[in-house]
C-alpha cells in the first residue's frame, strides 16, 4: 500500500507541473508563432480565418531574408564582437573580483561600494565621455570601439564573480600560497577552475548582451561593412517593413544562435546562478 502521507505531496507536485507547463506554453507561444509565420507566404498571413499552420511550407523565406542583406558579413561581425566581449569581460572581471574577494588592501570596501554605485548610472550618462575616449584612441568606426571597453570590467559581473569567489574554501587558497603560488597563480590554478559555473554564467550573459547590442554600434560604427547582426536587422526592418514573412524569417535567424547557446549552456548557467552566494 502506498504511504498515505505521500499522496498530498504527489498531488502538489502534479499540479505544480501542470502550472509550469501552462506558464511555459504561454511564454513559448510567441516564439512558436514567429517560427510558423516565418514559413508562410504573404497571402497566408493575411488569410481569414487565420491558421497557425503554414500550407505549404515556404522554406525559401530564409534564403530570401539572407539575400536581402549581407547576412554572412553581419553574422561574422557579431561573432567577432561577442567573442571579443566575452574574453575581455572574463579576463577583467575575474581579476578585479578576485582582488575584491580574496585580497586585503586599504580602501577595498570603499572602492567596492563605489563600483557598485556605478550600476545606478544609465548608459546615456557615460555615452559622450566614452565616445570622446574611443575617438581619441583611434578606435572609432571599428569593432574595437565595442570590444576595448570590455577589458576594463563591468560592475555587475564583478559583483557576481566576487560573491562566488567568497564561497570558495579559504583553506585551498592558503594552501596554494604556502606551496609558492603567486596571487595570479592562485587565481588561474585554483579559483578559476572551481568557478566554471559562475564564469559560464557571465560568459552567457555577456554574449547575449553583445549579440543584442544596438546602441553601441549605432554610436561607434559608420561603415556598413562593420555592422553587427543586431544593427543589420534594424536596417532590414526599415527596408522590408511590408514583408512580414521575411521580417519574421530574419528575426528567427537572429534569435536562433542565442537559443541554441542557452540550450547547451543551461546547466552551467543555472548552476552558476544558484551557487552564487551572498556572503559578505
Amino acid at each position: 500500500m502506498p504511504d498515505k502521507n505521500l499522496v498530498p505531496v504527489r498531488q502538489k507536485a502534479f499540479w505544480a507541473h501542470v502550472w509550469l507547463l501552462l506558464i511555459a506554453g504561454v511564454m513559448t507561444a510567441p516564439l512558436v508563432w514567429m517560427v510558423l509565420t516565418s514559413l508562410k507566404g504573404p497571402e497566408q498571413i493575411a488569410a481569414a480565418p487565420y491558421s497557425w499552420w503554414p500550407r505549404p511550407w515556404h522554406w525559401e523565406n530564409y534564403a530570401k531574408a539572407m539575400q536581402a542583406i549581407p547576412f554572412l558579413r553581419y553574422l561574422t561581425n557579431s561573432v567577432v564582437l561577442c567573442l571579443g566581449s566575452v574574453l575581455g569581460t572574463l579576463f577583467s572581471c575575474s581579476v578585479v573580483a578576485y582582488g575584491f574577494a580574496r585580497l586585503r588592501w586599504p580602501g577595498r570596501d570603499l572602492l567596492f561600494g563605489m563600483m557598485i554605485a556605478t550600476m545606478l548610472l544609465p548608459w546615456q550618462v557615460t555615452m559622450v565621455p566614452r565616445f570622446l575616449v574611443i575617438r581619441e584612441l583611434g578606435l572609432y568606426d571599428s569593432l574595437g570601439a565595442l570590444i576595448f571597453p570590455k577589458f576594463f570590467g563591468e560592475a555587475f559581473y564583478i559583483f557576481l564573480l566576487r560573491q562566488f569567489f567568497l564561497t570558495l574554501p579559504q583553506e585551498m587558497i592558503d594552501a596554494a600560497r604556502v606551496d609558492g603560488c603567486s596571487e595570479l597563480g592562485v587565481l588561474w590554478r585554483v579559483v578559476l577552475p572551481l568557478a566554471r559555473p559562475a564564469l559560464a554564467t557571465v560568459a552567457l550573459l555577456e554574449f547575449i548582451a553583445a549579440w543584442n547590442d544596438y546602441g553601441g554600434p549605432l554610436l561607434y560604427l559608420n561603415d556598413p561593412q562593420r555592422f553587427p547582426l543586431a544593427y543589420g536587422l534594424e536596417q532590414f526592418v526599415s527596408s522590408h517593413s511590408s514583408e512580414m514573412h521575411l521580417l519574421l524569417a530574419a528575426a528567427v535567424l537572429f534569435t536562433l544562435p542565442v537559443v541554441v547557446l542557452f540550450f547547451f549552456a543551461q546547466r552551467l548557467f543555472v548552476r552558476g546562478i544558484t551557487t552564487t552566494g551572498l556572503k559578505d
